[in-house]
């Protein structure tokens, strides 16, 4: 059947063509099965709650009838503003605007969340652009630049909020313009199209704009918010839609709600944060967390742009989901939110998940696959501008900056024909770690020893769980020993130079400040036989002389990759191109539409080439066992590069086939 709505109407319908209802939510209220509601463009100010679950072969389908006409929104437009004093002015809204959660009560904050300064998940808005809030009135009427924005000249917009006689008071600095002249809009609505209950399963939401909604932090050991979001239901499809302006994430895939692990966490504070998560993987099981039951979603396609936590969020509940050819930007810019669970893609435990041919810029981090990344695949990715601009990174705080971050897991991880063009490119504080055929322009840090593994001083043991093959059941648990890392046929290039290294702290954590291309990182790493002689496999085991190497950094194989600019390669590295005689250029140019590489490091290659690399040649990761591999176990050979062209059998390093190919549109 076909549920036709139409904003426009007349009058409330019944939901057919002739009579259609007025809003989303009537629909939604009666879609069964196999039904498609079909939204004609408008605006659409309404928190849709789907009901009822599709099935496999007969999905619920939400479509904008126009691309991108039908919009959804959780803010409201104000036109009651008061002049107050200089560029400010106020308004007050009544309390009942906002039913059970108003979100100028309500807090960002919750488990990561290290932001000093109180913030509400309202937001003010001027011409789709949100404002900066401010912790006083005085701050508010000041408007002077904040400087950690990334847009330092757009901070100077402020807002400020207080309650009076159940009103909440909004005071906003326009800087000279009249907001009953502009268009002006304040949150209102937690999210746009997210079920209230759990296992809502096979939603297709297709061809929406959906836009500025009071979400909350999304935290991985609680509850995840999003504007948009299956809340821990299965095989969802987010595709061509454009979402923007939420106040913490865009899309969450995450985790289930469970009241009394939530509460445990935000209010008392007795267990570490790592042991909440520990927690959170076992309460799962009682929570459904089973392949048949969660997961399986897809984004595609979407522009997701201008949310202050993440674009996509999820914990648990994003497990053998396929993120493709969308374009992720201008996430956490504004600097406001600090903490852990910041960047374009923020998962936990993203099991059997591929990410491919994306574009992910202007981030504060690109990628960030945290804890259970196993059978993740990061592929065909083009990451650029995932870090401050020059004249505000003096300014940043919170988590460093970079395209790709593995952290805690076991692996397998696969990171494949990436062009990852960053200050920062890869950081590794995970094992079972591949990388093929990407392009790094960026630092190359692998986190493992000295002050790299402590918290404030104090040794920080991060026992994480590993899984059943291509499941989510949990097989055990173990500390990350580091290393278990396979980096094959790579081209390096040191493209800034490397000024004196110091240790800082970021988001708790005593972090060496590395700025080096390449694998020089892994000096200290054993090769497989250096590590194996310590085990003498044909005699009965002495476990008090073996608790040393049980303990110590497993093995790292490295061959193939090419160094430029004086980019760093292991020093066990047997075949590899080094040259730091010719000065190498690659530059990132975006023209007739479209983004394209100048470089001339194909010049200075010569005939520098190496195998073709296959999931039996890199084998399986230490700890689950489990080899480099599809989700559905099949065997991966890296025969096709960035943009899907055959690779010969003596391939190039890099993740372009040939020069020619490297000169084409990237996306």
């Amino acid at each position: 059947m076909k549920i036709y709505v139409n904003q426009a109407a007349g009058r409330e319908g019944c939901g057919t063509r002739e009579m259609p209802f007025r809003w989303i939510n009537d629909a939604a209220r009666i879609a069964r099965p196999g039904d498609e509601v079909i939204v004609a463009p408008g605006i659409y100010r309404e928190s849709v709650d789907p009901i009822f679950a599709g099935e496999a072969d007969a999905r619920i389908v939400y479509r904008s009838q126009e691309p991108l006409g039908a919009l959804i929104t959780g803010a409201e437009e104000i036109k009651n503003w008061e002049p107050y004093q200089g560029n400010t002015w106020v308004c007050r809204v009544d309390n009942g605007v906002f039913g059970g959660y108003n979100p100028y009560t309500t807090i960002v904050g919750g488990d990561w969340y290290f932001a000093p300064l109180v913030r509400h998940t309202g937001a003010v808005y001027l011409n789709d652009r949100q404002l900066y809030e401010t912790e006083t009135l005085e701050e508010c009427l000041r408007g002077e630049v904040y400087a950690p924005s990334w847009k330092p000249e757009w901070s100077v917009y402020k807002w400020y909020t207080c309650q009076e006689d159940h009103q909440t008071v909004i005071y906003a600095n326009f800087q000279g313009k009249n907001p009953n002249e502009e268009k002006v809009e304040i949150n209102v609505r937690r999210n746009c199209f997210m079920p209230s209950k759990t296992g809502v399963n096979y939603i297709t939401f297709s061809g929406f704009r959906v836009s500025k909604a009071a979400t909350t932090w999304a935290p991985p050991a609680a509850y995840q918010d999003g504007m948009i979001g299956p809340h821990w239901s299965k095989g969802w499809i987010i595709e061509d839609c454009d979402i923007s302006g939420s106040k913490c994430c865009g899309i969450s895939l995450g985790k289930y709600l469970d009241p009394e692990n939530d509460h445990y966490f935000t209010r008392k504070h007795v267990k570490s944060p790592t042991q909440m998560e520990r927690d959170a993987v076992c309460r799962g099981q009682y929570h459904g967390w089973l392949k048949e039951k969660v997961g399986g979603h897809i984004v595609r396609r979407c522009k997701i742009h201008h949310c202050e936590q993440t674009g996509i969020v999820g914990r648990m509940g994003a497990v053998f989901s396929l993120i493709e050819d969308n374009e992720i930007y201008n996430i956490n810019n504004m600097q406001q939110l600090g903490g852990a669970e910041i960047a374009g893609i923020k998962l936990h435990a993203a099991i059997d998940v591929v990410m491919r041919r994306n574009h992910i810029h202007h981030c504060t981090m690109g990628i960030w696959c945290d804890w259970q990344a196993q059978g993740t695949r990061i592929s065909q990715n083009l990451l650029h501008d995932n870090n401050p601009p020059e004249s505000v990174a003096s300014a940043k705080g919170g988590m460093m900056s970079q395209d790709v971050f593995v952290e805690v897991s076991h692996g397998p991880t696969l990171i494949d024909n990436n062009i990852m063009l960053s200050r920062a490119s890869l950081r590794l504080a995970a094992q079972g770690v591949a990388c093929v055929h990407n392009l790094m322009l960026g630092a190359f840090t692998a986190v493992g020893g000295g002050t790299d593994m402590t918290v404030n001083g104090i040794n920080q043991p991060r026992y994480t769980p590993y899984h059943i093959r291509h499941r989510t059941e949990v097989a055990g648990f173990m500390t990350i020993l580091h290393g278990d890392n396979r980096i094959y046929n790579n081209i390096f290039v040191q493209n800034w130079p490397v000024t004196q290294t110091e240790v800082k702290q970021d988001m708790g954590f005593m972090m060496a400040d590395n700025q080096t291309v390449g694998t020089g990182v892994f000096d200290e790493y054993p090769t497989y036989e250096d590590w194996i002689a310590h085990f003498d496999l044909d005699k009965p085991a002495d476990m008090r002389k073996l608790t040393e190497y049980h303990f110590a950094h497993l093995p790292v194989w490295i061959d193939g990759n090419a160094y430029f600019n004086g980019a760093v390669s292991w020093k066990k590295e047997e075949h590899a191109l080094i040259d730091g005689e010719h000065p190498v250029r690659v530059q990132l140019e975006k023209r007739d539409g479209g983004y394209f590489l100048n470089t001339n490091l194909y010049e200075f290659m010569g005939d520098f080439r190496d195998g073709v690399i296959t999931s039996d040649g890199l084998g399986y990761a230490f700890e689950p066992e489990q080899r480099f591999e599809d989700p559905d176990g099949t065997a991966i050979s890296f025969d096709r590069d960035y943009a899907g062209n055959h690779r010969g059998p003596a391939p190039l390093p890099g993740p372009f086939a040939s020069a020619d190919a490297a000169g084409k549109n990237l996306i």
